[in-house]
């Protein structure tokens, strides 16, 4: 701010002093002041603002824990000490603001600059002149040399993460105490499901107490048999304030958790290593609410869907058997019985026919074999030799003699003729 807008608030508050009753003078040095007579807010500020353009310029170093350049020429800083959670604002305009543009956050950087105090606010801030860069090893360098040691350990892989369990009854949340985060998801959340629970742990979400409170927080709900899901939640902020969600100790906690754990941390923007390691990440507190509970109006719509589609499927599998019912009914073997017996009595008969053919046919044929076999058995019988004029001679033991040599005058012979048989003795015997 000039020296003239300082004497436009200097001129401001004396016309706003010639209104006072007593029409006092201003003290000229703060020892005057008086609870009477005190100084206007824009006479202090135009007091430190002198004081401070006495100031030298300096070198600081520290690092860049924000940087806006979005306006074209402009650069805004927020320098953070290396050691210290201590900041300081830094502007600069023209060259130091396009020296400025090749920096990111987390860069460590030295700069130049005069102190001033911006007026309307009371408030110290350094004119940049000049900015270096002052080597790696900060704290975004140190960051994803984590991520990608835990990466490197399976702790980001998609294998692992757990699902979100559809309908949970109840939610542990972690934040910080008296935080917007705990009223936008406890809110949205039973907006959606009235019947949700919820168990909250405060817990510091930032500065060195941050990373030990979490990880302490997550154990306690992971042992808590009736919680079924666990949501980390913080708001907005800048990097080093989200800085304890990159914690090593805070991102095996979440991996070793065995009860899903959801992200909330930030807005969509912001990312933490907590983002990769955690089951689920919501873009804020508000978008983990809507993601791990149900919608009961959706789920109402649902339903009613589902119940209109099973009465459409039980009507239409009604009809069918209907139809298939009034089909059997009309069949003919329903509205004439009898004639279900026709086919198989027929059936019947005509086997019956078939026997009767073949058993004739085979008792024909066994007739004419038993007649062969009669002839046959006729033709060389014993009998049909007698007939036809001769005779079985046989000796006294019976048996039968085809060789003169083996009878002997005196033998008695027995000889079977045709009809009958002859006792006789031989009397004389004729050898060949």
């Amino acid at each position: 701010m000039t020296d003239n807008n300082f004497a436009s608030y200097a001129g401001s508050a004396g016309a706003a002093d010639a209104t006072r009753q007593n029409s006092a003078e201003l003290p000229a040095l703060a020892r005057d002041t008086t609870a009477e007579n005190p100084w206007p807010v824009c006479l202090l500020s135009q007091k430190y603002h002198n004081a401070v353009e006495r100031w030298p310029g300096c070198w600081v170093e520290g690092q860049l824990s924000e940087i806006n350049t979005r306006r074209a020429g402009s650069v805004y800083i927020t320098l953070r000490d290396l050691t210290q959670d201590i900041t300081m604002q830094v502007s600069g305009w023209g060259a130091f603001a396009n020296a400025a543009a090749g920096f990111k956050q987390g860069d460590r950087a030295v700069i130049y600059g005069k102190p001033q105090i911006w007026a309307k606010r009371t408030s110290l801030a350094l004119i940049g002149q000049e900015i270096r860069r002052t080597g790696k090893g900060d704290l975004t360098e140190q960051i994803a040399q984590l991520r990608a040691k835990l990466k490197g350990e399976g702790l980001f892989d998609t294998e692992r993460k757990k699902p979100i369990p559809e309908f949970p009854k109840c939610v542990g949340l972690i934040c910080a105490p008296q935080a917007r985060a705990e009223g936008d998801v406890i809110t949205n959340a039973k907006l959606r499901w009235p019947t949700i629970r919820f168990k909250v742990l405060h817990a510091h979400v930032q500065g060195a107490e941050c990373p030990q409170d979490i990880i302490n927080a997550l154990k306690t709900m992971d042992e808590d048999d009736e919680i079924d899901v666990i949501i980390v939640a913080r708001g907005g902020g800048s990097f080093e304030d989200l800085i304890g969600f990159s914690d090593e100790g805070v991102v095996r906690a979440v991996a070793a958790c065995e009860k899903p754990v959801v992200s909330a941390i930030g807005h969509e923007d912001d990312w933490t290593l907590i983002d990769l390691a955690a089951d689920l990440r919501a873009s804020t507190p508000t978008d983990a609410a809507k993601r791990v509970v149900p919608d009961i109006i959706e789920q109402c719509e649902i339903i009613s869907s589902s119940i209109a589609v099973m009465r459409e499927r039980i009507a239409g599998k009604v009809k069918l058997e209907e139809q298939r019912l009034e089909g059997y009914i009309n069949r003919p073997s329903l509205t004439n019985p009898q004639t279900i017996l026709e086919r198989p009595e027929q059936f019947v008969r005509e086997a019956l026919q078939r026997l009767d053919v073949s058993v004739r046919r085979m008792t024909d044929d066994a007739g004419f074999s038993v007649e062969k076999l009669h002839a046959k058995l006729t033709a060389l019988s014993p009998q049909s030799v007698l007939d036809r004029g001769y005779a079985v001679v046989q000796n006294e033991k019976g048996h039968i003699l085809d060789d003169s040599n083996s009878v002997k005058p005196g033998d008695k012979l027995n000889i079977t003729l045709k009809q009958g048989r002859i006792a006789a003795i031989a009397d004389e015997i004729a050898k060949k």
